[in-house]
This record gives C-alpha cells, sequence and structure tokens, in this order.
C-alpha cells in the first residue's frame, strides 16, 4: 500500500501540472479497472494489493480536485501555460 500510495501521489501532482482537472477520469478508469482485475485474480493476497491499488486511483481522484487548490493558493508551481485558467479561478473563489 505504501508503494501504490508513493506512486500514486506524484502522479497526481505532475498530472494537474500538465492537464489540470480534465485528467481526474482517467484515475477514475484505472480504479475500475484495477477493481474488477482484484475480483477476477483467484489469489486472496494478490486480489487484496490489487483493490488496494484501485483504492489509491479512486483516491486520486479527490487528490487531484486538492491538488488545484493547493496550486492555487501558491503552495505547489502552477503550469505557465495554464495561467489564465489559474487567475479565472482565483477570481472565481475570491
Amino acid at each position: 500500500m505504501f508503494l501504490s500510495i508513493g506512486v500514486c501521489h506524484p502522479l497526481v501532482i505532475k498530472m494537474e501540472y500538465k492537464w489540470g482537472l480534465k485528467s481526474w477520469w482517467i484515475w477514475l478508469a484505472a480504479g475500475l479497472v484495477f477493481s474488477a482485475i482484484s475480483l477476477i485474480v483467484p489469489n486472496d493476497l494478490l486480489s487484496i494489493i490489487i483493490g488496494g491499488f484501485a483504492f489509491c486511483c479512486f483516491w486520486g481522484i479527490g487528490e487531484m480536485f486538492m491538488q488545484e487548490k493547493r496550486v492555487l493558493r501558491g503552495w505547489f508551481p502552477e503550469n505557465p501555460a495554464r495561467h489564465e485558467y489559474y487567475e479565472k479561478r482565483r477570481h472565481i473563489l475570491s
């Protein structure tokens, strides 16, 4: 589980930086795929590990939205190519 968390969190940061919130559906699709695989795998231990990774993918959806808030607060760098988007979001939130 720690390995999957360690992989997913940096991916959330990089995906938000490159594509913004538009990429949340990738986490949903990955979570659904890994959930289905965990139900099919006959080995219980492997099924639990894959299910844990599916949970991390679903958790990544929420983290994607939280990451945008962190960027808007200035805690993480914003993508200069998407500066206008961030300015609109800051204006809406203030």
